[in-house]
């Protein structure tokens, strides 16, 4: 074949598009994510770029509460709040559906329209099996060894790290004022059929899951990533809104807030995508003021 016949051939292809492998846009109004996975041994990392309808989503904020026994904890959960605020009301007027769980304290709302809509919502059955029975409604989801390993830090000391200790007390009351609760929206609940009913009710088929503190209740609440897992959710975590109870003196010795990408690795191999607030607000990833990496 001659030039002037690959030139007759090429052309076409050239602006058709056919030989780029070029994305399909994605519907119009979907909220685009770029999930980020690892294989179980650490060495592979994947992105994939997903468009989620906002009418489909829901996300929910986890034991983002008024006070909190160690100091260290509080205080960066009052400066996470100031973000975590900016991206729920970006959401939610996205259309995203907004569950805020703020354990233990959920009777402070009891005469608010966002309990009763919880309280309100239509059972459905939860597909987990008679022997994850004792995992339902307020109880814990320990780690599930058959799924992941042990975590990467050890918080076996509670996670407290500031230069002394703090006693442990209970410490909360609410969910914290900065996080603003649209009444006439958004659900209140810390109980896992609860959430269930409201993600049934709303025709949610995404999760994102934010708040505190992610080796501890973003995983293990009854509304937390396993459970979610487990009930055949699709989840994510938003990476940059969350924080551990984890003390850098302990294992594996390193600074708390690397301990805190520590286990959101754990998480991307054994149990669902993260992706960061930049996604759904612009801007730079949170960062929190103590962290002194560069």
């Amino acid at each position: 074949m001659n030039h002037s016949l690959w030139l007759l051939v090429l052309v076409p292809l050239l602006f058709c598009g056919c030989g780029g492998g070029a994305e399909p846009a994605p519907p119009e109004g979907a909220l685009s994510f770029h999930l980020r996975s690892r294989s179980k041994s650490g060495n592979v990392t994947t992105e994939q770029v997903v468009h989620w309808d906002p009418k489909e989503t829901a996300i929910i904020v986890c034991d983002m509460w008024d006070g909190h026994w160690c100091k260290g904890a509080a205080r960066r959960v009052a400066e996470l709040a100031v973000a975590m605020n900016r991206v729920l009301h970006a959401a939610r007027a996205r259309g995203v559906f907004i569950i805020h769980a703020p354990s233990t304290t959920v009777d402070f709302y009891k005469d608010t329209e966002a309990r009763k809509r919880a309280q309100n919502a239509s059972h459905v059955d939860p597909v987990a099996p008679l022997s994850t029975a004792e995992r339902w409604g307020t109880k814990w989801y320990w780690p599930d060894l058959s799924r992941e390993t042990e975590l990467p830090i050890d918080d076996s000391d509670m996670g407290c790290d500031c230069p002394t200790k703090c006693r442990v007390r209970d410490a909360w009351t609410r969910q914290i004022s900065t996080l603003e609760i649209d009444q006439e929206r958004d659900a209140i609940t810390d109980d896992g059929q609860e959430t269930l009913n409201l993600l049934a009710e709303h025709h949610i088929k995404h999760v994102v899951l934010m708040g505190v503190h992610l080796n501890m209740c973003v995983l293990g609440r009854p509304f937390g990533i396993r459970q979610l897992i487990h009930e055949g959710r699709e989840v994510a975590l938003m990476r940059d809104m969350t924080d551990t109870m984890y003390c850098s003196k302990m294992r594996p010795n390193v600074n708390h807030f690397a301990g805190t990408d520590l286990v959101v690795e754990h998480i991307e191999k054994y149990w669902c995508p993260s992706f960061t607030s930049a996604d759904l607000v612009g801007g730079k990833v949170f960062r929190f003021s103590e962290d002194p990496r560069p």
